[in-house]
């Protein structure tokens, strides 16, 4: 139930990107051992004030608030390619709102959504969401800052900005209630902007099916467009990620197109794919495209048939936290600093032949006066745990430096039938040589899932 807070100027000057991240990584370097480590923020694009219009609950008998937002957003790729999946970070640092009332709001009992507005090469809005958390809320206090988290996926080259949207309130607080604020001119200025590009050799090879069913032993005719001219191609039938045992082989014309029938017997067939050569290749193949056997056998007597079926899902992860706080040095002495990384999991519930792998690069540490400690001097050692039935096994990548050209975390094989549920961390440990400059160092390390 909130109040205006003070409205604040928009700031006109030129904006500082940033790269956004996954994790960051700081220490200090002090004078006596054991100082105590110095905070780390997430780098993102620079905060943006707009005007907001805020809507209290009713039951708080008070009118709409006209104040100013500040935020800012963030994403986990700055250039992605035509088809990659960019996560956006949403973070409101000063609501348009307070707590009007002199009675305390206890803590997590806020839970954040909201909107991210995408403009230039692919307009549109990202649905953000966040987790219900939020420290103690004194009366008449200022409500806190909160961060909400979306995706989506890029299907356009050029420059896609990136704005902050309308958002909502939710308490869960003796009753369930709303506060919705809305952009009072939208679009809100521009937080951040990436820059797309189309995917380097994209797979554009496609099929179509005369027919989307059939019974066993129909044939189903196949078109195929922009194959290799003259390649030789396989047409398999597909019971999710496994093949059927109806099979066919037809050569490309010199279009790179082709036609055929296949004969399909298999009952456990629900999908048809084709690609070149005798072996699956997922950057020479296409589909799979739907088919449905429709089995004619007759039932006994008295009986019923049950059908069902298993929807395959995404790849994906989260992180538990994104920022690891390493261990004080000794001014002169030097040595390791020491972390944990924040864990990672890992979400593979696509159900097809392809592994994935999870990769990690590090800036320079940056301190004072322009000190830095170079990116090189970042080890780590992976550790990762598979969940029990996981049709893969996850493998902890190597223990080394990671470096600005970066390094593998975690990753699990390719195969017949992957996916699963993993968990990733790992130890961090930063060297920092004798005689480093004083006080508080920084650094980012981007994690990317493919």
């Amino acid at each position: 139930m909130p109040s205006a807070a003070p409205r604040s100027p928009r700031s006109t000057g030129p904006r500082r990107r940033w790269t956004a991240v996954l994790g960051v990584l700081a220490l200090v370097v002090g004078a006596t051992a054991l100082a105590a480590p110095a905070r780390a923020l997430v780098a993102a694009a620079a905060p943006v004030d707009f005007a907001t219009h805020c809507v209290p609950p009713p039951i708080a008998g008070i009118p709409p608030i006209d104040g100013t937002t500040t935020a800012q957003i963030a994403v986990d790729k700055a250039t992605p390619k035509v088809g990659d999946t960019v996560t956006v970070t949403y973070t409101v640092t000063k609501p348009a709102a307070s707590n009007p009332v002199d009675l305390a709001l206890p803590a997590d009992i806020m839970t954040p959504s909201g909107k991210v507005t995408l403009g230039g090469a692919q307009p549109g809005s990202v649905t953000v969401t966040g987790p219900k958390k939020n420290p103690p809320v004194p009366g008449k206090g200022a409500f806190p800052a909160f961060s909400m988290t979306g995706t989506f996926t890029v299907t356009k080259p050029g420059s896609i900005t990136l704005s902050p949207g309308d958002y909502n309130i939710h308490t869960s607080y003796i009753m369930e209630l709303d506060t919705p604020c809305t952009v009072t001119d939208p679009p809100a200025p521009v937080s951040e902007t990436i820059t797309a590009t189309e995917q380097p050799g994209a797979n554009e090879r496609s099929i179509t099916l005369a027919t989307a069913s059939g019974k066993p032993g129909d044939q189903v005719g196949v078109s195929g467009a922009k194959f290799t001219p003259l390649a030789d191609i396989t047409l398999v039938g597909r019971a999710g990620a496994a093949q059927t045992a109806d099979r066919a082989t037809v050569k490309a014309n010199a279009s790179g197109g082709f036609t055929a029938s296949l004969t399909v017997n298999d009952k456990a067939t629900t999908g048809i794919v084709a690609f070149e050569g005798a072996a699956w290749d997922d950057q020479k193949g296409a589909g799979p495209a739907a088919y449905t056997v429709i089995d004619d056998t007759p039932l006994p007597d008295n009986s019923q048939k049950l059908n069902a079926s298993v929807v395959a899902g995404t790849l994906s992860m989260s992180q538990a936290g994104d920022t690891v706080e390493m261990s004080a040095v000794d001014f002169g002495a030097g040595g390791s600093a020491t972390g944990d990384l924040r864990t990672v999991t890992v979400k593979d519930f696509r159900g097809g032949p392809a592994g994935w792998s999870l990769t990690g690069k590090v800036t320079d540490f940056t301190g004072p006066g322009g000190s830095k400690i170079g990116a090189a001097k970042l080890g780590w050692t992976p550790a990762c745990t598979t969940r029990p039935g996981s049709p893969s096994t996850c493998a902890a990548g190597s223990a080394g430096p990671v470096g600005s050209a970066g390094a593998t975390l975690a990753s699990t094989a390719n195969g017949t039938l992957t996916g699963g549920e993993f968990t990733v961390d790992a130890k961090v440990t930063l060297d920092v040589p004798a005689f480093t400059a004083p006080g508080a160092y920084s650094g980012v390390l981007t994690l990317t899932l493919s």
